[in-house]
């Protein structure tokens, strides 16, 4: 038996090693990538180690390094903002859910996940928003739409509350006359620790990699760019120049932007401040996931 059980480990730690190596690899190629040139890529192809480093790309980027810093701040304060109204809400619905003698529950559980099957679909959203709301133009129109509020969200919070807190502890805190406002700060946010940091790397990575707001509601604003808006249209604005270069004053200019080293770097320069957080986030993660997807 103690065999077979040893075997099972070294088995399960060389399939573990091949995932890990799998995952760990793209990345690596896609800065090996970023640091070589196009003339190289071209006749050699893609390689995990350069073959003559080439710091074109990001030399590229970074003539443009004002608007990509603001780019970021404006970034992180979406993703703050934004992952911060994302979680309140979040809980507060999921808490309310998670009642059993909630009057009208099963509607709002059922309301909840219709949404999850079907939607009103982009251009009503879009006209909603613009016309109706009017957040075009404005920080709001990066925040509430499409990413104010996930149903996937709320279920998981909703079944963290459920099988997770106590009722007898919630039971306990009414006894002592503590409002359901009071049951939900002082006991379910405290247990709720690996659900909430599951779910608020959830929000932020919706926020920090979305740029289909910015490229809907921002019309004459471009100021409030994001990262990933600002990275989105120097990718085009190469593109544009590569696809008209056959005029004589663009020709050599357009010849000599990187544009594949570029496309890898504008990549890097984007996920690096999620590799950086991740692993902090990482054994919550994995704890709020199995918990609040496996028991309920």
């Amino acid at each position: 038996m103690a065999g077979k059980g040893r075997g099972f480990q070294v088995f399960s730690n060389v399939i573990l090693t091949i995932l890990c190596f799998c995952t760990v690899m793209p990345f690596v190629l896609l800065v090996s990538s970023s640091l070589t040139s196009d003339a190289t890529i071209a006749v050699y192809g893609y390689s995990f180690f350069p073959r003559q480093i080439d710091t074109t790309a990001y030399r590229y980027l970074f003539l443009s390094g004002s608007k990509i810093l603001k780019a970021y701040g404006m970034t992180f304060l979406v993703t703050g903002i934004g992952t911060t109204l994302n979680i309140c809400c979040t809980m507060a619905m999921g808490y309310l859910l998670s009642k059993k003698d909630l009057p009208g529950r099963a509607f709002l559980s059922f309301f909840i996940f219709f949404t999850m099957l079907f939607n009103g679909g982009m251009i009503p959203s879009y006209i909603v928003w613009s016309q109706l709301i009017k957040v075009s133009d404005t920080i709001a129109g990066l925040i509430f739409p499409n990413l104010m509020l996930s149903a996937f969200n709320v279920i998981l919070m909703r079944t963290y509350f459920t099988t997770n807190i106590p009722n007898e502890l919630c039971e306990a805190a009414e006894m002592d006359s503590d409002t359901q406002v009071g049951i939900l700060f002082h006991i379910s946010i405290p247990l709720s620790k690996p659900m909430l940091a599951t779910l608020t790397l959830f929000s932020a990575l919706a926020y920090w990699n979305d740029w289909i707001n910015g490229l809907y509601y921002l019309v004459r604003k471009k100021d409030l760019y994001t990262i990933q808006n600002v990275l989105n249209s120097m990718q085009n604005n190469i593109q544009f120049l590569r696809d008209f270069s056959s005029a004589s004053s663009l020709g050599g200019f357009a010849g000599s932007i990187p544009t594949l080293s570029v496309r890898m770097a504008i990549a890097v320069i984007s996920i690096v401040p999620i590799l950086a957080i991740y692993p902090f986030f990482q054994q919550y993660f994995v704890r709020g996931i199995v918990i609040g997807g496996v028991k309920g």
